[in-house]
C-alpha cells in the first residue's frame, strides 16, 4: 500500500485572467513566495506521500514538469488528458493506475494551504479513515461569509448534504448555524473504494473513463475515447451519493485562489503596496495612481490591462468567456 497524492492540474483559471491564460494557468504563475501554487502543493505533501502523481492535460503538462524539476523531483507518475472531462474521470484515471489498496489523497494544484501541523493533522485522519474504507472529503471552517465556494452540511464526521455556491444572504445564515463547512475540493480514498463508488453511482463515468484509459499511449489519453466520458465533477457523480462518505473540519488556513479578491488579500499579507483608499496595481513596477476609486485593482499583463473593484472578482470569468468567443488570442 502506498499513500499517493494525485495532483489535479488542468484547470484554466478563468477567474484570474489576464494573469492567468490557457497556455499557463494561475497554478503555475510563480507570485507565492515566488514559488507557484503547484510547486507550493507538492511541497506540502511530500513529506507523507509515497508517491506523485500529476493528471493535467496536454496543454500545460510540460509546466507540471518543469515545475517538478525545479524542486529536484524527477520521480512521478503522470496522466496527460487530451482534453478536460471534470474531476470524476480524472480521478478515476489515478485509480486506474494504482493498486486496489493504494490511498490516494486527491488535491488541487491551484490551493494556497496555510498551518502545516493543522494541515498535516487533518490529513493522518483521514488517511486512517480511507484506510478503513471511507471515501473521505475535507471541509473548511468558515472564517467569513463567502459566495464564491461551495458548502457541505455536517455533524461530526458525517456529511448531511452538499450545497452548491449561495448567494450572500443564505451564506451569511449557513455560516451563523455553524453546521457548514466550506468544500475544499481535496479528498483521500482508497483507489479501489472510489472506483467501486464510481461504478455504483455513475456507471457510464466509470465505463467510458476505463476504456479511455486502457488505450492510452505512454502517458497520453486518446482524444476520441477521452470525449466519450461524460463531464461530471466527483462532487455530482459520487461524493453526493455514496454512503461511505466522511468528512474531516479543517481549521488550516485555506483558499482555492481562485479570484483577485484571494490574490488582493494573500498579497496585501506580504506586504504589496496599497493606497489609503485599497486601491493596488499587479504585475506592474512603476509609479501608480487611483483618484476617486476605492479597493480598486489594476492588473498589467504585456497585452492586456484589467480594472476591477475587488468586490466583483468573480465576475471575470464572464470576460473570459466573451474573449474566448471574440478575442481567442488574449487567453490563449
Amino acid at each position: 500500500m502506498k499513500i499517493i497524492n494525485v495532483i489535479l492540474s488542468g484547470g484554466v483559471g478563468s477567474r484570474l485572467w489576464p494573469l492567468s491564460r490557457k497556455s499557463r494557468p494561475k497554478q503555475y504563475i510563480p507570485i507565492f513566495d515566488n514559488q507557484s501554487l503547484f510547486q507550493k502543493t507538492v511541497f506540502r505533501n511530500e513529506g507523507f506521500c509515497d508517491q506523485i502523481m500529476v493528471v493535467g492535460n496536454k496543454d500545460n503538462y510540460s509546466l507540471s514538469n518543469a515545475d517538478l524539476l525545479s524542486l529536484g523531483i524527477q520521480d512521478y507518475d503522470e496522466i496527460i488528458e487530451s482534453c478536460p472531462r471534470n474531476t470524476a474521470a480524472a480521478i478515476a484515471f489515478a485509480a486506474f493506475s494504482s493498486e486496489p489498496d493504494d490511498i490516494l489523497f486527491v488535491t488541487p494544484s491551484d490551493h494556497l494551504i496555510e498551518n502545516r501541523d493543522v494541515y498535516l493533522n487533518n490529513v493522518l485522519k483521514a488517511i486512517k479513515l480511507a484506510k478503513d474504507g471511507y471515501l473521505v472529503t475535507f471541509g473548511i471552517l468558515p472564517s467569513r461569509v463567502e459566495t464564491g465556494y461551495g458548502y457541505i452540511e455536517y455533524q461530526g464526521e458525517h456529511v448531511i448534504s452538499f450545497r452548491e455556491k449561495p448567494d450572500l444572504e443564505i451564506a451569511s445564515d449557513f455560516v451563523k448555524s455553524g453546521n457548514f463547512l466550506w468544500n475544499s475540493g481535496m479528498f483521500c480514498f482508497k483507489a479501489s473504494a472510489y472506483l467501486e463508488e464510481l461504478k455504483l453511482h455513475a456507471p457510464q463515468v466509470f465505463e467510458t473513463s476505463f476504456n479511455a484509459f486502457r488505450k492510452k499511449v505512454n502517458n497520453f489519453l486518446p482524444e476520441i475515447e477521452t470525449m466519450e466520458i461524460p463531464s461530471i465533477s466527483v462532487d455530482y457523480a459520487v461524493m453526493e451519493k455514496t454512503r461511505k462518505i466522511k468528512v474531516i473540519p479543517s481549521s488550516f488556513e485555506w483558499s482555492d485562489m481562485g479570484s483577485f479578491e484571494s490574490i488582493y488579500q494573500y498579497l496585501k499579507s506580504k506586504g504589496h503596496p496599497t493606497d489609503e483608499n485599497g486601491n493596488m496595481g499587479i504585475g506592474i513596477d512603476i509609479h501608480l495612481e487611483f483618484v476617486g476609486l476605492r479597493d480598486t485593482i489594476f492588473v498589467y499583463t504585456k497585452d492586456a490591462f484589467l480594472i476591477l473593484n475587488k468586490n466583483e472578482s468573480q465576475k471575470i470569468k464572464q470576460v473570459f468567456e466573451k474573449l474566448e468567443k471574440e478575442s481567442p488570442s488574449l487567453v490563449s
